[in-house]
């Protein structure tokens, strides 16, 4: 017999695709266009350049800076959490080293990254992402550059450091980590530091990696030799600062 709470249930997906129209208002009213209305916007051209102007403007905000680290992590993450407080005291001791702190600019661990870089009075850097629901800039950011894209934003970030620095996240920071190393890896981008900050988040994760995808020969033993997994800052630090500046890719 079927269980009555379980009986003509739907399941409901997980986000509700945006309306193309849904930001967009008539100008000088708050009405939408009408449904039927194409907008030049929403063409294949107009994305284009879009996407060229964000690459261009990019490359241009980040020509300037120096000696760059991406900070990655969780932005749920809050202030009184052991992460946070450890990403900020990493931040603020490269910063200290004259290192400049590059981050997405929303809160959490980007927060907590661009805390210690203000804390330093270093260059204090957050490339953020522009959504229905806009995810604020963190009030510790000193230069900020906005991108519609994801893709684009994510080259900027990754671009033109010269380490890159994880602590426990979502699905996002573990995209941002995998596509280093496959870049890495696959020899698209020169060998860099790549530090993941806490262990007992990143070694079961790898632990998985060795029992799953070393045993059935999809990656080398090799390949656990793209990163190193410390558990502080302090830890950290020493693997960082005395890394290389590097061109773009």
């Amino acid at each position: 017999m079927t269980d009555k709470k379980t009986r003509n249930t739907k399941k409901k997906p997980l986000i509700k695709p945006p309306h193309p129209h849904q930001e967009r208002k008539i100008p000088g009213t708050s009405e939408p266009p009408p449904k039927g209305l194409i907008d030049f916007r929403d063409g294949a051209s107009w994305k284009i350049f879009r996407i060229m102007s964000e690459f261009t403007e990019g490359f241009e905000f980040l020509a300037d800076l120096k000696k760059e680290v991406s900070f990655f992590g969780s932005a749920r993450i809050k202030k009184n959490q052991p992460d946070y407080k450890e990403a900020r005291k990493l931040a603020r001791m490269l910063g200290k080293a004259g290192f400049t702190i590059i981050t997405g600019g929303g809160p959490g661990i980007m927060e907590a990254a661009n805390h210690g870089a203000t804390d330093a009075g270093a260059e204090s850097v957050g490339l953020n992402i522009q959504l229905p629901r806009e995810q604020r800039v963190n009030p510790y950011v000193k230069h900020g550059k906005g991108f519609y894209y994801f893709f684009t934003r994510k080259v900027m970030l990754s671009a033109s450091a010269q380490a890159y620095i994880y602590f426990p996240g979502g699905f996002g920071t573990l995209d941002e980590l995998f596509e280093i190393i496959t870049l890495i890896q696959t020899g698209k981008m020169m060998p860099i530091p790549i530090v993941l900050v806490g262990k007992k988040f990143w070694e079961g994760l790898f632990k998985w990696s060795r029992e799953n995808q070393l045993t059935a020969d999809y990656l080398s033993e090799d390949d656990y030799d793209l990163f190193s997994i410390v558990d502080t800052a302090e830890e950290a630090f020493e693997l960082l600062k005395d890394s290389p500046e590097r061109p773009y890719f």
